[in-house]
């Protein structure tokens, strides 16, 4: 119980933090083609084939640029990074909320987990912000520079093992060893956690987080509450809120209440183990 406990906040990142996918700022435009076109091939070659989804855009993705003759190299990946938009408040809410969380006696660490690709979101502004971000990643020929296999592949179900890295301070995604070790006390207690999401895809972490005593959210765009309604009623997530991380927005008033929660708990908990203490020494 020494020092200041650490708090989890885990994002997805198309729609959640973005309004868009990321491919469609940059990456789809340069091959001469529209996000309905792009996708709708994706999907079409992942039912005719059987290969599942992620893996089907990740190869769409290495065929379209070949075939518009496009080298996609990780550094022509990153450099689309800086044409992605946000949704309102993001470039400032990191700040923010690390603040304000320092100023309650709570650390807050933030964590991407992204079936998007990884090397357009290591080139985006906000990519510093966070302690570790999981996404889709290509291997990379050393001689060419270009895609060769996928180094890895985030799908929604795969995301639930980074709630678990996290949770217990193994957050390199090769570390398996360790992750798979009795681990006494966890760096961050799942009650810690917060997860936040857009949808779908986001389901299974967003259950895992709820169901193990951590908060779930799920944002959408403003004027569309429909998307998420469903999420909230079935008891799949916590809260629902407009997708606005900018300064008394609701979002973060959330955040603000669960971080009090959070220093609350813990100062209880330091005040039980010094009555316990004492009376040992009786």
């Amino acid at each position: 119980m020494d020092g200041k406990p650490i708090m989890a906040i885990i994002y997805d990142f198309d729609k959640t933090l973005t309004p868009e996918d990321m491919q469609n700022y940059s990456f789809i435009p340069a091959l001469g083609m529209t996000p309905q076109e792009f996708w709708g091939k994706t999907g079409e070659f992942s039912a005719k084939t059987g290969v599942e989804r992620i893996l089907s855009y990740m190869y769409m993705m290495i065929c379209m640029a070949k075939e518009k003759g496009i080298k996609m190299t990780s550094e022509w990946l990153r450099s689309l990074g800086k044409d992605i938009k946000y949704f309102e408040g993001v470039t400032t809410w990191f700040n923010r909320i690390n603040a304000y969380g320092l100023d309650n006696g709570v650390k807050v660490e933030h964590y991407l987990t992204s079936s998007g690709t990884k090397e357009i979101i290591d080139g985006c502004s906000i990519a510093k912000e966070f302690k570790m971000i999981y996404g889709c990643e290509f291997l990379f020929d050393d001689e060419t520079g270009e895609p060769i296999w996928p180094k890895f592949a985030v799908n929604y179900t795969q995301k639930t093992q980074h709630l678990f890295r996290i949770s217990k301070g193994v957050i390199e995604a090769t570390d398996d060893d360790r992750l798979n070790e009795k681990t006494p006390v966890r760096r961050i207690p799942y009650r810690n956690i917060v997860y936040l999401g857009d949808g779908m895809t986001d389901i299974p972490m967003m259950i895992l987080v709820k169901q193990n005593g951590g908060r779930s959210i799920a944002v959408y765009p403003r004027g569309k509450k429909e998307k998420v309604a469903n999420l909230f009623d079935d008891g799949r997530v916590n809260y629902i809120c407009v997708a606005d991380y900018s300064s008394n927005s609701e979002l973060e008033k959330v955040m603000k209440l669960i971080i009090d929660s959070i220093a609350v708990a813990w100062m209880l908990e330091k005040k039980e183990k010094s009555i316990i203490t004492k009376k040992e020494q009786l």
